[in-house]
């Protein structure tokens, strides 16, 4: 990395993106990159995959739900499937024989389901995804809950959209010394996606909305999407989001923003993108690095993220 903006073109009141001042300087090094495999059921085996969520459990256990789709040129069916499974080594994962979370029956989410995030509790998990309509094109914020990964109940709509905030998805959640809980998504306006932050009172809310949490910036890596990414959160007094951007061509790139510890002020922002996607022989060829979760874990962070929206992959972080 390249250090840290301080940025302060930003004059909306209620935007957050104003970088102020920082009770550390954070600034993070990617130190080894490895491909993450799965190996499962030829249902799963047979289509790309996306949205590695991963997290440890206490027996030591890496868990993963990851999102399927259908590759190029085969008939699309639907947006996403999404599939658990189970490792050892946080590499290596055997998946479950059936999908924990598939599309339909119901309406709001018949055309596919995407980019699990999960939540762990006393009772089971909380897996907050990303409905989508038969149209294959509108979706919103569900969530579904159980005792384990292949026994989950979709609840409905977490966080649904509205006129100004269209395709409610992408969804990064973390509790604050308040008891509250911030939820993080990614939103459609002005042909772009944004990242929208609102505070809840449990982890299925309901939310009230909050003023956006930062913003593209001009000339930049990042200055035209922006979509949720991970939270990293062994420093509570300064958290800070692996967030997505793009370009308006729809190039994406990893990069870190640092908040204060109620998410109320961005205090640091990475300049350069921690992330690219290697580089492709074909110019034209997909060109996405995408961040789903991240893990603390006895050797350092390991973040992990798709390529192309075809495989997964997780980068080792060292914060210097």
């Amino acid at each position: 990395m390249n250090g840290s903006d301080v940025d302060s073109r930003i004059a909306d009141p209620h935007r957050k993106d104003r970088v102020a001042d920082a009770p550390l300087d954070p600034d993070f090094n990617v130190k080894r990159i490895e491909d993450v495999t799965l190996a499962g059921p030829p249902g799963l085996m047979a289509r790309d995959l996306m949205s590695p969520y991963v997290w440890r459990e206490a027996d030591g256990r890496w868990g993963m739900m990851v999102r399927a789709v259908v590759r190029p040129g085969e008939t699309l069916t639907d947006t996403g499937v999404i599939w658990a499974g189970w490792s050892e080594d946080g590499r290596h994962f055997t998946m479950l024989d059936t999908p924990s979370i598939a599309p339909g029956p119901g309406e709001h989410d018949a055309g596919g389901v995407e980019d699990p995030t999960v939540v762990r509790t006393d009772q089971g998990y909380i897996v907050y995804y990303s409905g989508v309509l038969a149209d294959h094109a509108h979706g919103e914020l569900s969530y579904a809950a159980g005792p384990s990964l292949d026994r989950l109940e979709k609840s409905g709509v977490a966080l649904a959209s509205s006129k100004s905030e269209g395709n409610t998805k992408e969804a990064t959640v973390d509790r604050t010394a308040d008891g509250r809980w911030r939820l993080f998504y990614e939103y459609a306006a002005d042909d772009a996606s944004r990242i929208g932050l609102a505070i809840g009172e449990d982890v299925a809310g309901p939310w009230t909305e909050q003023p956006t949490p930062f913003m593209p910036r001009e000339d930049s890596w990042d200055d035209w999407h922006l979509s949720t990414g991970p939270l990293l959160t062994d420093d509570k007094a300064c958290p800070v989001m692996f967030y997505n951007g793009a370009t308006r061509d729809a190039r994406w790139r990893i990069g870190w923003v640092a908040f204060d510890e109620h998410y109320t002020r961005v205090v640091a922002r990475g300049i350069e993108p921690l992330i690219l996607p290697p580089p492709a022989d074909d110019r034209g060829a997909t060109d996405i690095a995408f961040a789903a979760s991240v893990v603390v874990a006895e050797d350092g962070i390991w973040l992990y993220y798709s390529l192309e929206d075809r495989r997964l992959s997780r980068a080792l972080i060292r914060r210097s």
